[in-house]
């Protein structure tokens, strides 16, 4: 029996910084910014840091750290990132037997184009990572304390299948879904809540299911949450939200000053999810999740910085968390 599994993607990462990357404001980019470089010019960085990602690693990595039996179901290739992948998770004390190997097939890599204060445009290939089907989640056999769930490649079906099933037989299942299952729309997700205990969205990714433009928590979380689910809701530096059905909590970050903001989404909430494992309170998770993301984001890396130990309460006072009247 484990005491979490982690469902989701594994890639390489590969991370570039140069000071030539430059960001530029214009309607021509989707995101309203733009990361540029002088076009036919050659481009110094500093040294290339490589080491490996994916939602399913990243939290994979969390939970080991902070003590947990932890194991992951993802998808590799055959080829030499795959054993990247496998010694790093091996360094991390993470089980790795119900990974799926797939024949010549090609394990997910990014590159990461990283400017000055952290920000960062992400060249993806997300491999086999793409793909994931029904025979790589053993449903029934699955013995687990919790699950928590990154990304499945847009396999939403699959998502709701392995909620279901874990429900009924008392597993508790965190999801953090990834874009394009975020495209199939709320109606998409109406039969996934009422299985989950943990859904942990960005504040866009809220608005979007609630299906409002209002930047008002009260009225985005009313719209989404159902009886025993507990709403996690990220709004970058500027802090993040928490509602269940007792409460809603708001938790401000300490302004640490970023070197690479990669990673930070999954430390933050596999560190909430370990911290409701541990049995502390949802205040005292949103604290652990902070500072597990503040400590990410001041190197290179998805896992460079995460937590090794819990958090003394003298750190866990610095983080301030107030109570949003409902």
């Amino acid at each position: 029996m484990f005491d979490v599994m982690t469902i989701g993607s594994a890639t390489k990462d590969v991370f570039l910084y140069s000071k030539a990357f430059k960001l530029i404001r214009s309607e021509k980019f989707e995101t309203g910014v733009g990361e540029c470089v002088s076009l036919g010019s050659k481009i110094e960085i500093d040294k290339p840091i490589l080491t490996t990602g994916g939602g399913g690693t990243n939290a994979a990595a969390t939970f080991s750290s902070l003590g947990f039996n932890t194991a992951i179901i993802t998808r590799l290739g055959d080829d030499s990132i795959a054993n990247d992948v496998l010694a790093e998770l091996e360094n991390f004390n993470v089980n790795t037997s119900l990974i799926k190997h797939v024949k010549r097939g090609n394990t997910g890599y990014s590159v990461l184009l990283t400017a000055e204060g952290g920000e960062r445009s992400v060249l993806v290939h997300r491999g086999v990572s793409a793909e994931f089907k029904t025979t790589d989640v053993p449903v029934s056999k699955l013995k687990t304390k919790w699950i928590y769930i990154s990304s499945l490649g847009g396999n939403l079906a699959l998502v709701i299948k392995i909620a279901r099933a874990a429900k009924k037989k008392g597993i508790r299942v965190a999801y953090n879904p990834g874009s394009l299952e975020l495209k199939q729309g709320a109606l998409a997700f109406e039969p996934l809540l009422r299985n989950l205990s943990i859904l942990n969205l960005n504040l866009e990714e809220a608005q979007m299911l609630a299906r409002t433009k209002s930047r008002d928590i009260k009225t985005i979380c009313k719209k989404i949450h159902t009886p025993e689910l507990t709403l996690i809701i990220t709004d970058g530096p500027n802090g993040a939200y928490a509602h269940n059905d007792h409460e809603t909590l708001f938790a401000r970050t300490r302004n640490i000053k970023a070197i690479s903001r990669t990673g930070a989404g999954d430390a933050f909430g596999s560190g909430v999810v370990a911290s409701l494992m541990k049995g502390l309170k949802l205040q005292d998770a949103l604290c652990v999740g902070t500072i597990n993301a503040e400590s990410v984001i001041q190197s290179f890396g998805a896992k460079n910085g995460i937590l090794k130990r819990w958090p003394k309460k003298s750190l866990l006072d610095q983080i301030r968390v107030r109570t949003i009247r409902q």
